[in-house]
């Protein structure tokens, strides 16, 4: 498991510090959405408080039964937990699905899985801390630079993973006390653990075992055969005695740890890790896939004469037989009859014949032999007088191996291979045991990284800046209780782009825009009304998940939550209409720090009772002190039916250009912006005007005027 626990090495930390006394020994139930079955999953991490302390949705996903969306939910959780947040910041389907799309451009801006699944943590809170906590990580973000290289080395990253069970079947634990027998096996389970009378037990343990650690201090100046180690204080340091557990570690998760400092390394901070990446990656290159010892030219000579033992004998065999044969066929062996009598008469066969005869070639056969293995298999001193045993010195033919000795040969050369391989496996575990954390942290710290870099890549894709809040630090605010927000302000965005826009960033035209309290959105059809909801809608939603926002400057209040109502297609029927008035005369009710975004309300029902609802809403809402813009097309009546001077900002069509409107897409202030049709009819009447100019000039020479503007002024009177 990932530890997140501490400030990441790549910079910044998305939990404060004091959630390390809050959560610890938490009480998993008490997360919101966490049940008994969830937190008997959970129990089985090996530290469900450090995940969840941290965030960590992968490593939460790793419990049993739990998804990584299921794992995001209850990271959330989590940290709602710890900031006392109510959730529901979210109030409608439209608000949900804003908040899902920019997720969305935030996860597309990743490069590792585990970063994809941490941005689902961020969500939108209405706590200052919350909030707070989230802008310092942001801040820090935004300043780092996504360096290609840096991207493609992270491609390589991915969490640490505990290696599956690991057993050592060449090395044993001994004792002869029963308790000691269950407190091995517990705190060694990668070792067989045995139970011995005396110290006759522990010589027949060696004779089965490479190695023979006796837990006992009464097996202490005993003489057994084999490797015996008499070490009383093994089960205080395990690692010791099974380097494998801390070299499985680094086996597993070799590639992992690699990419990281490859990570740190392009990014150029390696000054803010506190390992040694040189003694680190030296360490690493040692170590093979399995969790063996690589690069020791010893090792690997034992190795390859313990697999080829056999296979080396054969082949001296054939060299010692080859010899004598061909000795055999260009030798003239000439046997008188009285010596032929006499070997006959002492029941002697060819092997006297052969010792009589050709002594000097069989010795000469055998040794070939013998250098042949010795050769082959690079013996040494000590193995190479063992090896010349395998063939004997007396005359035979076919020449045969002494399986025996063989046999010692191969124990003695395995049994040296473990002792070789034990050895490194210790020196590399000691090497490594330090860096253990170094390595968790730097792993961390590549992962939290690409976090930073997908934040920074989005405030750079669109254009974005960190908001302000503005917000009494005394407390004592609307809703939420952790602060006083001045009851005039509702948001302020200058230059703002959507995100949500299908556009190039420089295609889009930016975009000022403040509210404070109720105003009305009047403007033309395609005009970008919906689209600046969206963007308001995007920004309010970012700036309370804590990150950069798409705009040159953006100050807000603190909402409670944000209700956004997207334009229906039709008529509602009755049930539905019903719904949607309840829905707006519980939010009248308590909405005094709600942001209320809707489009085009009027199309619920015929339009003019659309005006007198939409004026009666905004009554209520302007009585609660809550934010709210309603587009609407009715803007003119529902400002007459309005019991208070409604604001009413219009986005505004300059004119016709090619048939296509030319816009302003940002609001101006207290206009009702001129509809579509009154701009066509203006142009009609204009062309009207100067056509019939043209005409009556042409009718003084003797042409008659046939256009006749009067009608389109009339028209446009009625828009007056």
């Amino acid at each position: 498991m990932v530890d997140g626990s501490t400030r990441s090495a790549a910079g910044g930390s998305f939990f404060s510090l004091r959630l390390d006394t809050t959560v610890e020994n938490m009480d998993l139930e008490s997360i919101p959405g966490v049940g008994e079955k969830t937190a008997r999953a959970l129990s089985e991490l090996d530290d469900p408080e450090q995940a969840l302390r941290a965030g960590d949705v992968a490593t939460i996903a790793s419990a049993p039964g739990i998804t990584q969306g299921r794992a995001a939910r209850i990271a959330r959780g989590a940290i709602r937990r710890e900031h006392d947040d109510p959730g529901g910041f979210l109030a409608t389907d439209r608000a949900r699905e804003i908040y899902r799309e920019v997720l969305s451009l935030l996860k597309e801006r990743t490069v590792t899985a585990y970063a994809a699944q941490r941005v689902e943590t961020f969500y939108p809170s209405p706590r200052r801390s919350r909030i707070e906590e989230i802008q310092t990580f942001s801040r820090e973000a935004i300043s780092r630079e996504a360096d290609p290289a840096v991207l493609e080395a992270l491609e390589g990253v991915e969490p640490l993973r505990t290696p599956g069970d690991v057993r050592v079947r060449e090395r044993c634990l001994a004792t002869t006390d029963a308790e000691r027998y269950s407190a091995a096996r517990e705190a060694i389970p990668e070792l067989s653990v045995e139970v011995v009378e005396d110290a006759q037990g522990l010589a027949e343990l060696a004779r089965g075992y490479s190695t023979v650690i006796a837990l006992d201090e009464s097996f202490a100046g005993v003489t057994v055969e084999g490797d015996v180690q008499v070490r009383p204080d093994a089960l205080e340091s395990p690692a010791e005695i099974v380097p494998e557990r801390p070299l499985a570690f680094f086996a597993r998760n070799r590639d992992r740890i690699t990419a990281a400092i490859d990570v740190h390394r392009t990014a150029g901070l390696t000054d803010e890790v506190e390992c040694d990446l040189d003694a680190l990656e030296d360490g690493l290159s040692r170590l093979e896939p399995d969790g063996t010892v690589a690069g020791d030219d010893e090792l690997d000579r034992l190795t390859v004469a313990a697999d080829d033992l056999d296979a080396a004998v054969g082949t001296a065999e054939t060299v010692a037989n080859d010899h004598l044969r061909d000795a055999i066929r260009e030798e003239d062996v000439t046997i008188e009859g009285s010596d032929l009598l006499s070997l006959v008469e002492r029941g002697a066969g060819v092997d006297s014949l052969l010792s009589r005869e050709l002594a000097d070639e069989f010795a000469a056969a055998v040794a070939a032999a013998r250098e042949h293995l010795i050769d082959s298999l690079d013996l040494d001193a000590g193995e190479a007088e063992l090896a010349r045993r395998i063939f004997g010195d007396e005359p035979t033919f076919p020449v045969e191996r002494d399986e025996d000795a063989a046999a010692r040969l191969r124990e003695e050369l395995t049994a040296a291979k473990e002792r070789r391989a034990g050895k490194l496996k210790r020196e590399l575990a000691a090497d490594l045991a330090d860096q253990r954390d170094g390595a968790r942290e730097l792993v961390r710290g590549a992962l939290e990284l690409d976090v930073e870099l997908a934040i920074a890549r989005f405030a750079e894709d669109f254009g974005c800046t960190m908001p302000e809040f503005v917000w009494d630090a005394d407390g004592g605010g609307s809703g939420g209780g952790d602060d006083a927000t001045d009851a005039n302000t509702g948001f302020t965005i200058e230059a703002g782009r959507s995100p949500l826009l299908d556009e190039p960033l420089e295609a889009i035209d930016p975009v000022d825009y403040e509210v404070s309290g109720v105003a009305l959105l009047s403007g033309v059809n395609s005009g970008g009304k919906t689209s600046l909801l969206d963007l308001t809608a995007s920004v309010v939603v970012l700036a309370h998940m804590g990150l950069p926002v798409p705009a040159e400057r953006a100050a807000l209040r603190r909402f409670d939550d944000l209700h956004y109502h997207a334009k229906t297609q039709g008529t509602l029927d009755a049930g539905a209409f019903e719904s949607t008035v309840r829905e707006f005369a519980d939010l009248a009710q308590g909405g005094e720090g709600s942001l209320v975004l809707v489009d085009e309300l009027e199309s619920i029902t015929e339009p003019g009772a659309s005006a007198k609802i939409i004026a009666g809403i905004l009554e209520a809402l302007h009585e609660n002190g809550a934010t709210a813009v309603f587009v609407s097309h009715l803007a003119d009546e529902i400002r007459e039916m309005a019991g208070f001077a409604v604001t009413v900002d219009g986005i505004e069509a300059v004119g016709l250009v090619e048939g296509e409107l030319e816009v302003n897409r940002s609001p101006v202030k207290n206009h009702l912006a001129r509809s579509t049709p009154e701009l066509i009819v203006e142009k009609l009447a204009t062309e009207a005007t100067e056509a019939n100019a043209n005409n009556t000039v042409r009718a003084n020479g003797g042409t008659e005027t046939v256009s006749e503007p009067q009608f389109y002024d009339r028209l446009l009177e009625k828009f007056e």
